[in-house]
């Protein structure tokens, strides 16, 4: 055979072969710069100052810092990576897996959430749930929230098919595996809630409330931090003083960092995300006060009417995180204070919430300074509208690495 041909079968198989090496190992290895055939990453890397070469792909390919955090200083508008954190810590214990914020899935379910978000917050909606009977009847944008809805309640289906045909009742996962493992407890009792569809309707209550709200009121937490500059800085020195730069906040830090838990307080309190709560049906006739309230009659618990108390809360249409301190600087806890609404019904997710706010607030604080684009004295906080949801105005801001 003429030497050549052997030569160019030869550098073929090893061509071949590279390929392959390196599709099936870089499946396990991070992210990072397409190497070459062969020669793998070595033009890439440069000779004359390799440190800095490594350097410039560590900024590229650190997921952790650079690509999430949050745009290398640039303008931005905060509302997508806000919205994915939350959305992942849901998804972790719904579904024991966190999602890549470029994946399709992870994406539409983004798209979908911010959308009702915004349907939720319009005078519609709010027409819709004083007069629910209009349904069925009326053309609107109540019929794109509960196609969205089904779409979501069609993905979790999947969702739970897969956990059903994988599970191990001696080693549940994550929620709908122990709903599961509940479920085939349960299956000879003939009235009980552990059913296929009591676990859709959970997970989707989860992901909707427990994704868009926390999202929203960081958002409208950073805007507030950047209209008060000397609110950030206090954050600021308390976390540099207890937390520090080297190691990340956890919930124990927050029995030492009362000016940071009131201001935590204090964004939930001013925002008053949801003013008239989400609305009640009264399951019987009620006395309340003399007056006799029908079964059946829609309630929507007034939650604005305790957080903007005057008398609880002087000057209640300021933001002051002095208004959970009392004179040593301690943080004093109120009995106003139920942005998650109060009684039987109240939020589920309360306590994941608020440590998400707490954690995720302080972590930014931690790793970067918020720049605004405009004077902070111009800077607009009042919400677009005040009907069913208090969604903060759009705004870009700038996270310049500490």
């Amino acid at each position: 055979m003429d030497p050549v041909v052997v030569l160019v079968l030869c550098l073929s198989c090893l061509l071949l072969l590279s390929l392959w090496r390196q599709s099936s190992g870089r499946r396990k290895l991070p992210p990072g710069p397409t190497p070459l055939p062969i020669i793998g990453n070595i033009l890439q890397l440069g000779v004359k100052n390799i440190k800095k070469c490594f350097r410039n792909v560590s900024t590229l390919y650190d997921s952790a810092v650079s690509c999430q955090g949050k745009t290398n200083a640039s303008p931005c508008d905060p509302t997508f990576i806000l919205g994915c954190a939350p959305c992942n810590v849901i998804c972790s214990i719904i579904f024991q897996n966190r999602f890549d914020y470029k994946d399709q899935n992870f994406l539409n379910l983004m798209e979908k959430f911010n959308e009702n978000f915004r349907i939720q917050g319009s005078l519609w909606i709010l027409i819709c749930n004083t007069f629910p009977s209009i349904l069925d009847y009326f053309p609107g944008i109540h019929n794109k929230l509960f196609k969205n809805i089904a779409s979501l309640r069609s993905y979790i289906t999947e969702k739970i098919k897969e956990h059903q045909e994988s599970l191990d009742i001696n080693n549940p996962r994550d929620f709908i595996d122990c709903f599961l493992i509940k479920m085939e407890q349960e299956k000879h009792i003939q009235q009980s809630e552990f059913t296929i569809e009591n676990l859709i309707s959970t997970v989707s209550d989860l992901f909707i409330a427990g994704t868009e709200t926390t999202s929203t009121t960081l958002r409208y937490g950073l805007l507030l931090l950047l209209k008060h500059p000397e609110v950030r800085a206090k954050v600021q020195e308390e976390i540099d003083r207890v937390v520090g730069r080297h190691r990340s906040p956890c919930m124990q830090d927050r029995s030492f960092m009362p000016y940071t838990d009131a201001v935590v307080h204090e964004v939930q309190r001013y925002i008053d995300l949801v003013p008239n709560s989400a609305p009640h049906a009264v399951t019987r006739d009620i006395k309340f006060r003399n007056y006799l309230i029908p079964k059946g009659t829609t309630i929507f618990p007034s939650l604005t009417s305790v957080l903007h108390d005057d008398k609880e809360f002087p000057n209640p249409e300021m933001f002051d995180p002095g208004h959970f301190l009392d004179e040593s600087g301690n943080f004093k806890k109120s009995d106003y204070f139920m942005p998650f609404s109060t009684g039987k019904r109240i939020c589920v997710g309360e306590g994941l919430a608020r440590m998400e706010l707490f954690l995720f607030l302080i972590t930014i604080l931690q790793n970067f300074n918020l720049k605004s684009l405009v004077d902070p004295k111009d800077l607009d906080t009042t919400p677009p509208n005040s009907r069913s949801l208090s969604l903060p105005p759009s705004y870009r801001i700038c996270f310049i690495p500490v």
